[in-house]
């Protein structure tokens, strides 16, 4: 089947990688333009532009890909198929229109649509989600459904762990769903529930909320976004390995506190052991390294 890839991000370069291999390799592969990124805001390419370069295949980077410049190279491939995973701009009429579009969405939907699905369902303590292939619509993440399998979440599972996994499942999925069409079903509108985009709110530890809450949420954002600690106006440690503690209900809440040399901070209910952080501007160490700089501090 003649395709056109369309993907931007870490997961869609790996479900890219497993498309090249079958017998629907793109005809071209369209992300988005390269960024800025990092400490120095070096100019770089998306993790797609990256894939399809190493793959081999001829790639296009739009500024607008509704544009009628971007439609017409696209129409003139001809393809059967717009496979697209995490492209991260919205395809509009007449382009969405124009082509069949098959998406990959790595959530068992209706549940988790939107921009941030495996990070939601490791927040929310789900103990599955999976990879849905479906028809693009209009409304996000809202087409008809051809195929859905599940993946358990570990309860040690960290986001790269996960991803890792559902990016495997993507990719398999996604070609069967090309090999042999299926039949396609409207979503439930039972179930719904939306995963918004990981803002600066939602990767800072809140201690209001329980060292479980925060133990999930750090998972969620490692090692791609990274969670934090504020432990000033100006000051944050960032949090990248934690686990509950069996003691430390006493610690009050918001507090740092050294026990039996581990860091822990108190919360609404429970104690959250810090095991690897992030000083400002450092590397990533273990607590027990950090508390050999910091230990009298937080001591006192």
């Amino acid at each position: 089947m003649r395709t056109v890839y369309l993907g931007t991000s870490d997961f869609a370069a790996e479900v890219l990688a497993r498309l090249a291999l079958s017998p629907h390799r793109p005809q071209l592969v369209v992300t988005r333009p390269d960024r800025r990124r990092g400490r120095g805001r070096k100019l770089a390419p998306p993790p797609v532009a990256d894939a399809a370069s190493r793959l081999g295949l001829e790639t296009f980077q739009p500024d607008d890909v509704n544009a009628e410049e971007s439609r017409e190279r696209i129409a003139a491939l001809e393809p059967e198929a717009l496979p697209i995973c995490a492209y991260g701009a919205l395809i509009k009429d007449p382009l969405l229109s124009e082509h069949d579009f098959v998406n990959v969405h790595p959530s068992l939907l209706p549940r988790w649509r939107g921009a941030a699905p495996v990070e939601r369902a490791i927040e929310a303590g789900d103990e599955e989600t999976g990879v849905t292939i479906m028809r693009l619509a209009a409304e996000l993440d809202a087409g008809p459904i051809g195929l859905q399998r599940g993946e358990p979440i570990r309860s040690d599972d960290d986001y790269g762990e996960l991803a890792a996994r559902l990016a495997v499942l993507a990719g398999e999925l996604l070609v069967e769903a090309l090999d042999a069409p299926p039949p396609w079903h409207e979503q439930s509108d039972q179930g719904v529930s939306y995963a918004e985009k990981i803002g600066p709110a939602d990767r800072q530890l809140d201690p209001a909320r329980s060292a479980q809450e925060l133990e999930r949420r750090v998972r969620a954002l490692t090692p791609h976004i990274g969670a934090f600690l504020p432990l000033g106006p100006d000051e944050r440690l960032g949090i990248r390995r934690v686990g509950l503690a069996a003691d430390g209900a006493d610690i009050e809440e918001g507090k740092l506190a050294v026990r039996d040399d581990r860091l822990l901070l108190g919360t609404s209910s429970g104690a959250l052991e810090l095991i690897e952080v992030q000083p400002p501007g450092g590397r990533p160490m273990s607590a027990g390294d950090y508390l050999r700089g910091h230990g009298a501090a937080i001591a006192g």
